[in-house]
């Protein structure tokens, strides 16, 4: 890496990329789900989501082709949301991506779902996954008190759900 006149090596991690749904409902709702999370030995909330493309490998191999990661992760938005809420996206709102920081690429990227009908939830092998219809307020306190653990997660739905408020 170099800064300014300076040459200097650091680490760097790269992880395919990541998408997360933010659903509001029409009575102000917002879908949750409750997840068994094997890291954690336990249920997290969390925002619906998963991997934009499966392996690293797969993500280098993408990466070189100059491809649109935004409508791939477009994509991984519509086939998540089906697979864990048991919704299909009629249309969603990319509104936000978050990125790690320098030395570590695993970007996240946010939809909202603005509009859906239902569908049924088809999870993968060894999913624990249950939806879970939450109000806005308690949603801010589980992003504030850590029942949402994935931090980067709970940041941008705080942001959304304090933008959605604004707007009212």
């Amino acid at each position: 890496m170099r800064a300014g006149d300076k040459n200097f090596t650091m680490e760097f991690a790269r992880r395919s990329p990541g998408v997360r749904l933010i659903v509001p409902t029409t009575d102000g709702n917002v879908l949750l789900t409750k997840e068994y999370r094997p890291e954690l030995k336990a249920y997290d909330f969390r925002l619906a989501g998963g991997k934009v493309i499966d392996t690293l490998i797969e993500y280098n191999s993408f990466l070189k082709t100059g491809g649109d990661i935004k409508e791939k992760a477009r994509e991984a938005a519509e086939r998540e949301a089906q697979e864990e809420i048991g919704i299909v996206v009629k249309e969603a709102e990319l509104f936000a991506v978050s990125r790690c920081g320098l030395t570590v690429e695993w970007d996240l990227f946010y939809f909202v779902v603005n509009a859906y009908e239902q569908g049924t939830q088809n999870l993968e092998e060894g999913e624990d996954i249950t939806v879970v219809p939450t109000p806005i307020a308690e949603a801010q306190a589980m992003c504030l008190d850590g029942r949402i653990s994935e931090e980067r997660s709970a940041l941008i739905l705080l942001r959304y759900l304090n933008k959605k408020k604004d707007a009212e």
